[in-house]
């Protein structure tokens, strides 16, 4: 494996822009987000809230000049400053409206439809993303910084990110279950982004219930009949060393990055290292 990839400590340069003066389109299609509703931004986009860990360290890789707003769960890339507005959940909306932004990006799994709902009837423009499979990603992160936020080319690291993760899924190596909560037990299923990254390295997610967070009874999950092994992430519950790998007898566990399996953006740099092990 590679050296990981690390999203520089201070911002970067920014990218070029289109749009010289702000004003809003006019004469420019209004652009549909991945849900199909119009979000109408003005050119160019100044400031931007991010309601999505994922695409927070995205943005402040690729505008960080943008980047006025984010979640207290946004923690990449360390020592990031801009205002902070609540969680994913229960965002503070006032706190959002008074920083004036041109866009907020949100995600369909990640947030909840009555808060983009309410943003928008105060007249801030959200942009939602709809993310399932690391294709999605590329494509949804793509429309974003090129068709939306104006930039010129595609960032370098979701070049080399999408140059990396294969095309097409390979035959399976393993087995695995993934768990993401405990007491109740709830395990990753499909369609998720999840369980599509880890069978682009060769990773087959099974669950014993059909759904895409599906609850699990752990005489389940800890069966040789289902999987060889259990990947035991860091989010969204903290599994670790001492919680989590002690109640499979079964079958063998594995603690991993949440970020690596759950984020999109320049995580995909550091999971293709872990889980493909073809640095660039």
């Amino acid at each position: 494996m590679g050296t990981p990839y690390e999203p520089p400590a201070t911002p970067g340069p920014a990218l070029p822009r289109s749009g010289s003066d702000a004003a809003y389109r006019e004469e420019v299609p209004i652009p549909l987000d991945d849900l199909g509703a119009p979000v109408p931004v003005p050119v160019p986009v100044c400031r931007v809230v991010s309601l999505v860990p994922s695409l927070t360290e995205a943005l402040a890789a690729s505008c960080p000049d943008l980047l006025v707003g984010a979640t207290d769960w946004c923690t990449r890339p360390a020592g990031l400053d801009v205002a902070r507005v609540r969680g994913t959940k229960n965002p503070d909306l006032d706190a959002i409206a008074a920083l004036a932004p041109d866009l907020v990006v949100a995600n369909m799994e990640e947030n909840r439809e009555l808060d983009v709902r309410r943003l928008r009837e105060r007249g801030v423009p959200v942009w939602v993303t709809r993310i399932e499979t690391v294709p999605d990603a590329f494509a949804s992160m793509r429309r974003l910084f090129t068709e939306v936020i104006g930039l010129h080319q595609d960032p370098p690291w979701l070049s080399e990110a999408e140059a990396r993760w294969p095309v097409t899924v390979p035959a399976a190596h393993t087995r695995v279950v993934v768990p993401i909560w405990r007491d109740p037990w709830m395990i990753v299923g499909t369609p998720t982004f999840t369980a599509d990254l880890l069978a682009r390295a060769g990773y087959a997610v099974c669950s014993p219930s059909p759904g895409r967070y599906p609850h699990a009874d752990l005489a389940e999950m800890d069966d040789p009949g289902l999987a060889d092994l259990a990947l035991l992430p860091d989010e969204p519950y903290v599994f670790s060393q001492d919680d989590g790998p002690e109640a499979f007898s079964r079958i063998p566990t594995r603690l991993i990055s949440g970020r690596l399996i759950t984020w999109y953006g320049p995580a995909l740099l550091e999971a293709a290292d872990e889980l493909l092990g073809n640095a660039g």
